[in-house]
């Protein structure tokens, strides 16, 4: 059976009816296939056109994968990324062709390598303060920009989940936000007052007009255009950058630390590990559980100091206050233009 037919089966019907994967997973497959298919090609001296599911053997994926991790130097993570790829693709072979299952048998055999585990970087109170203080709210996208950040720290989102943000998602009445999160599950979680605030300062007064298809998004570009995930890591990176020193970007994610500051918080204000997972969205308690080994000697005094500015409300925010009097001080003057 040719490759090609399996392929349109897996991708057309498999993942988006069987198992009702997210586009973005689909993205991530269809990227492995396309690195397989010009490499099982070569492999076997054959254009692609004629590549058989037979022609996935044991030898051929390996040596794909050590082809990935040695001449293409991905991580090893990236590596088992890829076969597990494969291997869902085998597990449907098994199911829809099991005149095939042999070989669908072999490929699910092939263990994962193993990875070193990535240590969690996770911002400190005083360097989250640091990092809110760079933002210029006078600037085009400020206001945009702080409420990201202020609701990437009491959320724990994923810089993906906020891009798919909807404005329907937030209700600022009961101070809830709803987030569709992997495995297009969503959950519901319970916003601070500031946080509120500003997202509804932002759509209130500074959320640019959209175009007519991201009508209903939540953050906006400066392209009338969806916010994408690509454009959160971008803005994190950028505000991350100019608040702290090079050597210490080296031990973060940008969009990730964000989240894993939302769980180091909760933790020192001896929240449950569960109320905890199901902020993050976690699948499993045991990802959670990752938390706990980190040294959380953080100074009282600064926690202290970094929770009253978060639970605060945006009226005793320097910041805000300066830009609504800057804002008075410009309509003012360009009232007197008119005169």
């Amino acid at each position: 059976m040719n490759i090609s037919d399996a392929l349109h089966q897996f991708f057309d019907h498999y993942l988006p009816h069987l198992q009702g994967v997210s586009q973005q997973t689909i993205t991530s497959y269809r990227d492995a296939f396309t690195l397989l298919l010009p490499f099982a090609a070569g492999y076997h001296h054959i254009p692609i056109q004629h590549l058989k599911v037979e022609h996935l053997s044991f030898d051929t994926i390996v040596s794909f994968l050590n082809h990935i991790e040695d001449r293409r130097r991905n991580s090893p993570r990236t590596r088992n990324q890829r076969l597990a790829t494969i291997k869902s693709f085998a597990k449907m072979i098994m199911l829809i062709y099991p005149e095939h299952k042999d070989i669908a048998q072999v490929i699910r055999n092939i263990p994962q390598k193993r990875a070193q585990k990535k240590l969690i970087g996770y911002l400190t109170p005083d360097e989250i303060l640091k990092v809110f203080e760079a933002v210029d709210l006078k600037k085009p996208g400020g206001v945009r920009d702080y409420a990201i950040l202020h609701l990437m720290v009491d959320s724990g989102t994923r810089a993906g989940e906020i891009a798919s943000l909807k404005l329907d998602y937030f209700d600022p009445q009961d101070r809830t936000l709803a987030i569709l999160g992997k495995g297009n599950r969503y959950r519901q979680i319970r916003l601070l007052p500031k946080t509120v605030e500003l997202i509804t300062l932002y759509i209130e007064r500074y959320r640019l007009k959209p175009r007519p298809l991201y009508q209903h998004c939540l953050f906006i570009n400066q392209r009338a255009q969806a916010l994408t995930r690509h454009g959160i890591h971008r803005i994190c990176k950028k505000y991350l950058t100019m608040a702290l020193p090079e050597k210490r970007l080296k031990t973060l994610s940008p969009a990730h630390s964000f989240r894993h500051s939302c769980a180091v918080n909760m933790l020192l204000q001896g929240k449950d590990l569960t109320e905890i997972k199901n902020r993050l969205g976690h699948e499993n308690l045991q990802t959670t559980m990752g938390y706990l080994r980190l040294d959380l000697n953080a100074k009282a005094d600064l926690q202290k100091t970094f929770m009253q500015f978060t639970a605060s409300r945006i009226a005793f925010d320097n910041k805000v206050e300066t830009l609504i009097d800057w804002e008075a001080k410009e309509k003012t003057l360009a009232w007197l233009d008119t005169l």
